[in-house]
């Protein structure tokens, strides 16, 4: 049985450990987060109070934590909670944890579309944990909004993560790659898609909370094809996007060149956008 413990020694090793693997401002932000979700106190609390004893109960919680977090487990997937755009979002293995250069491609449409009086009907390809339409649903109320995913275990978890925050979606599990989907689909005025754009042999670039605990079905394409997914929303939004209609697309900051060339093909016209790090990352298209 173990004795009960202080809590300012219990914050103080367990930020130790982190700083084993993360920077100091990482591990911190990380150790406060851990805290305040399984022993209910901020950081805060503990410098107010910092002799409080700890039950072995809770200390056991936050070593087993601790024991995730040092095998490079993302925090988000150990306390199964990620946030986006001001929401907490359920997340787990299944499902890649929302980043906030997703966000920005968020605030674009949300920005495009608020003057609009029409209620725009939306397609998010590749929903994951449906942050993308549970964000514009909360901003676009009148929002007509589909998310498709092909993993059923991801479109449970949207579908939580939907009713949690009282957006009324329609889910799809699909393979948006196979073409004879497409007819079933209704025409859309917004596409938006985060797809999978990493090529394979770029996987040794990436950190080790990304390669090894990540979905790779959300990350990865064949070396050969790391166009596929931009191909199929271009031939995609020729058929089934209405008149004026608009494609927000994420993609990989060597790419976002290739992903507009493709475009500009058929579209009226293609701007590439730069996230909040100046990085190529936003293709924004109208039809």
């Amino acid at each position: 049985m173990f004795a009960p413990v202080m809590i300012k020694e219990l914050y103080r090793n367990f930020l130790l450990q982190l700083q084993k693997i993360y920077s100091l401002g990482e591990a911190t932000s990380i150790t406060d987060w851990v805290f305040e979700k399984k022993v209910s106190l901020k950081r805060t609390d503990i410098i107010k109070n910092p002799t409080k004893l700890i039950t072995p109960a809770a200390d056991k919680l936050i070593q087993e934590a601790l024991g995730e977090l040092l095998t490079h487990k993302p925090v988000q997937y150990v306390l199964g909670e990620g946030w986006f755009y001001h929401m907490k979002l359920k997340v787990n293995e299944h499902v890649l944890i929302p980043r906030p250069e997703t966000e920005e491609l968020v605030e674009q449409l949300i920005k495009d579309r608020k003057s609009r009086l029409t209620d725009p009907a939306i397609l998010d390809i590749g929903t994951g944990s449906g942050c993308i339409p549970i964000a514009i649903k909360k901003y676009l109320p009148a929002a007509i909004i589909t998310g498709m995913d092909i993993s059923g275990q991801a479109i449970d978890l949207a579908k939580e993560n939907a009713a949690m925050h009282n957006a009324h979606i329609h889910f799809v599990q699909q393979d948006f790659l196979d073409e004879k989907n497409w007819p079933a689909l209704p025409l859309f005025d917004i596409i938006i898609s985060n797809p999978p754009y990493i090529p394979v042999n770029e996987k040794e670039k990436l950190d080790r909370n990304v390669t090894d605990f990540e979905p790779h079905l959300a990350l990865f394409v064949p070396d050969g094809s790391p166009l596929i997914f931009y191909e199929k929303i271009a031939a995609f939004g020729k058929t089934n996007l209405l008149p004026n209609g608009k494609i927000y697309l994420e993609t990989h900051e060597d790419l976002a060149n290739d992903v507009a060339a493709l475009f500009r093909k058929d579209y009226q016209t293609v701007m590439i956008k730069k996230d909040m790090y100046g990085k190529e990352r936003m293709v924004l298209i109208t039809i």
